[in-house]
C-alpha cells in the first residue's frame, strides 16, 4: 500500500507542476527549461507525499492540497538547484541526471531557482474555494519560514559554516533540524492548514514530523556511505569528501543507525496518540530508515 500511494501522489504532484511549467509562456524559454529540468528531475517526492498523506488523513481532499504540495515540491528543487552550484557542494550530477548549472550554465541555474522559489508563492496563493485566504497566509508564512533565515537557508549557511570543522551532537541536530527538518515539518504544517486540524492533533503530528524529518537526515549520511552512486543518483561519499558534519563522521556507522532508528520510534510514538487511521504515515516513517536512495 505504501508503494502504490506513494507512486501515486508523485504522479500527482508531477501532473500539477508539469502542468503550471506548461502554462509559462515562452518569452523565456531556457529558463522555463531550466526550471522544468530541476523541478521535474524525478526524486522522491516526500514533502509533497507528506501534505497529502497527512492531509487525506485529516479529512482534505486532494484539491485542496495540490497547490500546497507542488509549491513546497517547488522550494526543495530550487534549493537542490543552488546547492548545486560550484559556490556550494558542485555537484555535475542529481538523481542521476546532469544538475542543472551542467545542463544549462551557472546563470540559468540561479535563475531557475529563484523563479521556482517564487513559483511555490504564486501556487499557494492561486484562488481555491475549498482554501480561505486566512489559511492562504498562514500556509505562506509556515513556508516562509520553513524555508528562510528560521529554517532551510539558515541551515545550509551553518552547515558551509560547519565544513571541515568539528561539531557537536547539538549542533549538528540544530544544523539539520533547520536545514532537512523545517522543510519536512512544513509539509505537515500546509496539511494542518489546509484540514483546520484541531490544536491536539496539531501538536502530535508536529511532533512525528519534526522527528521524521531529522531521521530522514540522518539516513541520507548513512546513505552517503553504504549506497552506491548508482542508487544515489549523485557521488557516492560526496559528503565525507567534502569533510562535512555528518551524523556517522560523529556517532559512527553504527551510532547514527540507532539514532535514527530511535528518532522513527518517538516517531510513531507520537502517531499512536491520533484517533485517526494513521497506518499509511506510519509505514512511511518507517520507510524513511529503510530506503536506500
Amino acid at each position: 500500500m505504501l508503494a502504490q500511494s506513494i507512486e501515486q501522489y508523485q504522479q500527482r504532484v508531477n501532473q500539477v507542476l508539469a502542468t503550471k511549467l506548461a502554462q509559462l509562456d515562452d518569452t523565456a524559454p531556457v529558463l522555463k527549461a531550466a526550471m522544468t529540468h530541476g523541478a521535474l528531475l524525478g526524486g522522491k517526492r516526500i514533502r509533497p507525499f507528506m501534505v497529502y498523506s497527512i492531509g487525506e488523513m485529516l479529512g482534505a481532499d486532494l484539491k485542496q492540497l495540490d497547490n500546497a504540495a507542488a509549491a513546497i515540491e517547488c522550494i526543495h528543487a530550487y534549493s537542490l538547484i543552488h546547492d548545486d552550484l560550484p559556490a556550494m557542494d558542485d555537484d555535475a550530477l542529481r538523481r542521476g541526471q546532469p544538475t542543472v548549472h551542467i545542463a544549462f550554465d551557472e546563470a540559468s541555474a540561479i535563475l531557475a531557482g529563484d523563479a521556482l522559489q517564487t513559483l511555490a508563492f504564486e501556487l499557494i496563493c492561486e484562488p481555491n474555494e475549498q482554501i480561505s485566504a486566512t489559511q492562504q497566509l498562514a500556509m505562506v508564512t509556515a513556508l516562509a519560514k520553513a524555508s528562510g533565515y528560521s529554517g532551510m537557508c539558515g541551515g545550509q549557511a551553518i552547515d558551509l559554516g560547519a565544513t571541515n570543522k568539528r561539531i557537536n551532537l547539538e549542533q549538528l541536530t540544530q544544523l539539520h533540524n533547520k536545514k532537512t527538518g523545517a522543510l519536512i515539518s512544513c509539509a505537515a504544517e500546509l496539511a494542518l492548514i489546509a484540514a483546520s486540524a484541531s490544536s491536539q492533533d496539531q501538536q502530535i503530528i508536529r511532533d512525528f514530523a519534526a522527528n521524521i524529518g531529522l531521521a530522514f537526515q540522518v539516513q541520507d549520511d548513512i546513505l552517503d556511505i553504504i549506497a552506491s552512486t548508482e542508487e544515489l543518483g549523485k557521488p557516492q561519499g560526496s559528503d565525507q569528501e567534502s569533510n562535512k558534519s555528518t551524523f556517522p563522521k560523529l556517532l559512527g556507522l553504527e551510532g547514527a543507525n540507532e539514532c535514527a532508528e530511535q528518532l522513527i520510534n518517538d516517531a510513531l510514538s507520537a502517531l499512536a496518540k491520533l484517533t485517526y487511521n494513521s497506518q499509511l504515515i506510519a509505514d512511511f516513517a518507517r520507510y524513511i530508515i529503510a530506503r536506500r536512495i
